[in-house]
């Protein structure tokens, strides 16, 4: 019979370990490593848990196995094979379905080199794998113009050269091998191209260069200029690659650089392999979450993980913060200098292939990128609740005339034009923001809450600490305060401002939290300002109309809605005006605009 939870819990050691949860049927639900088995699971059920999917895995665990390891560094190499290989429901996902391609050098006399996407256990040499098929073909278009190589798949053993069983083909004739099944070459010249080729696929160009050079200098002496100047192709060849792959410092040899950068559901890290100061391979891997799992937890996942797929074995790691990989692996956290260079390139590519991935997603699945947005807003702005609708509040005065208020409705992050409201001021007197933002804050949500329409998760007021106090008035005035997030935004530093909170919030400058309350910002501005226009536009005309003999208010109302302002009723013909008013009028308007 089965122990029941709470004594399970109870009796788990002290030690590092992996655990493992199951539900009443059996099912694993998830793995996870701790450095205090017992400590880390009564954190699961000790305290609430603000992550939605954590709680719903808590409520299903019916039992817990654990496996007790001797340090942290083998728990996490324990709980990342358990993962791969019980794939539980509530752990991130680690599975890759492709098949990464490698290069082979094969493991026979005379060794052909040739990609592959199949490793097979024969004692062949296997360089890889390498997350793009362009730079296997690349690589190997370089090794077969440096490199004379067979291509035939022969059995050149000694026994048949001797006996002349094989006789050169039209690889030989063309000069894309030196024809070592007649004995034209040496089993000794070969096994030292095959040995300068595995310095290649290593990084390491120095040997071939440096043989290069000398080989075309003792040519050149020779007057053998044909055959040094195809010397002097292959060293551009070479060093083009070379330019092409090197870093900041070529000293800085036989390290891996992981960084991650994550948001609300993915995480992203990028790798790369430097080798004599050269980038050999980078890869980035997107980590899907399944609860609320820390950045050092899926880095420190993620970098076991690729270092098993491509049979790294460097002792140095360059990260951006510490981690525990064991004893054998040296972890460098750079704060300048080359080292840091490196991970910020490593951090830029991790950036760049989360913004791909983020604008696929946009045109293949705009709800699933409507979700992650509401998501990360909801996180960034520590709010309930996602903020499915916002509203965003703007006076608008200029020189004190006209004042106006703006309200602009966004739903699911865009714009719901339908919905946008203008205000014009009618209890305040002269240019006074603060008690505009309170007239028009109150009646915006008094007619909403009369109509029983359904109130925004978030309200935003375009101005700092002075114009959102005016807000939260009304907002108060009207019960509904904790209802309904609000807060301001000031536009010298674009920093955010929250009820009761004299610091302010600071958004990266490039989040996309940032970017959506921007546009609400500026979208609210200009709504605003086009009312405004429009509202001195009327005033100056009626001011105008006022002073022609003979015109009464249907007139002006009339020609009001027609022109909308003084200009174009001056620039308007005397017929034109006539369609509106009728010929007697228009000639009196037209006669007072041309003598005025």
């Amino acid at each position: 019979m089965q122990a029941p939870l709470e004594l399970q819990i109870q009796t788990l050691p002290d030690n590092p370990g992996v655990y493992q949860y199951y539900d009443k049927e059996g099912k694993i639900l998830y793995v996870g490593k701790a450095k205090n088995l017992k400590k880390r699971v009564q954190s699961y059920f000790t305290k609430n848990h603000d992550n939605y999917k954590t709680a719903v895995l808590v409520k299903k665990i019916a039992s817990i196995k654990h496996i007790v390891v001797p340090t942290e560094s083998d728990a996490l190499l324990l709980e990342n094979n358990l993962i791969k290989k019980l794939q539980p429901r509530y752990n991130v996902m680690l599975r890759d379905d492709k098949t990464y391609p490698w290069i082979c050098i094969k493991n026979e006399r005379f060794p052909r080199i040739f990609s592959t996407r199949k490793m097979i256990k024969d004692g062949s040499e296997y360089y890889g794998p390498y997350t793009s098929f362009k730079t296997v073909h690349t690589l190997l278009d370089m090794i077969t113009a440096l490199y004379p190589l067979r291509t035939c798949t022969y059995d050149l053993s000694k026994a048949n050269i001797d006996a002349g069983k094989y006789k050169v083909c039209l690889e030989y004739h063309i000069g894309n091998c030196k024809g070592p099944c007649e004995s034209h070459e040496t089993f000794e010249n070969y096994q030292k191209q095959v040995e300068k080729i595995r310095h290649i696929l290593k990084g390491n160009f120095k040997e071939s260069l440096k043989d290069f050079k000398i080989t075309m200098i003792d040519l050149a002496k020779k007057m053998e200029f044909e055959a040094a100047q195809k010397i002097k192709e292959k060293i551009a060849v070479l060093e083009n690659y070379q330019s092409r792959s090197t870093i900041i410092n070529p000293k800085i040899s036989n390290i891996d650089v992981f960084s991650i950068l994550s948001d609300e559901t993915t995480a992203y890290v990028n790798f790369l392999q430097i080798s004599h100061g050269a980038i050999i391979r980078s890869h980035t891997l997107d980590i899907k979450k399944k609860l609320d799992e820390s950045n050092e937890d899926l880095l420190a996942l993620a970098v076991v993980e690729l270092r098993e797929r491509f049979q790294l074995n460097a002792t140095e790691v360059i990260v951006p913060f510490p981690l525990d990989l064991g004893e054998k692996i040296k972890v460098t956290v750079p704060q300048l200098g080359d080292k840091k260079q490196i991970l910020d390139l490593s951090e830029r590519n991790a950036k760049y292939y989360r913004l791909e991935q983020l604008k696929q997603i946009q045109i293949v699945d705009p709800e699933r990128h409507t979700n992650r947005i509401m998501a990360q807003m909801q996180k960034d702005l520590r709010l309930s609740k996602e903020p499915r609708h916002i509203e965003c509040f703007d006076n608008s005065n200029i020189q004190g005339t006209n004042p106006v208020s703006a309200c602009v409705v966004f739903k699911d992050g865009k714009p719901s034009k339908k919905d946008y409201r203008h205000f014009n001021i009618k209890t305040v007197e002269g240019p006074n923001d603060f008690a505009s933002m309170e007239e028009v804050v109150y009646r915006r949500y008094s007619r909403m809450l009369d109509e029983n329409q359904p109130l925004p998760q978030l309200i935003i007021i375009d101005g700092g600490k002075g114009q959102l106090s005016s807000a939260l008035k009304s907002i108060d005035e009207l019960g509904l305060r904790g209802k309904i997030a609000i807060i301001g935004i000031a536009k010298r530093l674009e920093e955010l401002y929250y009820p009761g909170d004299s610091a302010p919030l600071y958004l990266d400058k490039k989040s996309e939290t940032l970017k959506v309350i921007q546009y609400l910002r500026n979208e609210a501005h200009r709504f605003g300002i086009t009312h405004h226009r429009d509202q001195r536009s009327k005033s100056a005309l009626t001011n105008s109309l006022e002073s022609i003999p003979g015109i009464g208010e249907m007139t002006m109302i009339t020609l009001m809605k027609k022109f909308k302002s003084v200009k174009r009723l001056q620039l308007a013909s005397v017929e034109s005006i006539a369609e509106a008013v009728g010929l007697s009028k228009a000639k009196k308007i037209s006669d007072f605009y041309k003598n005025k």
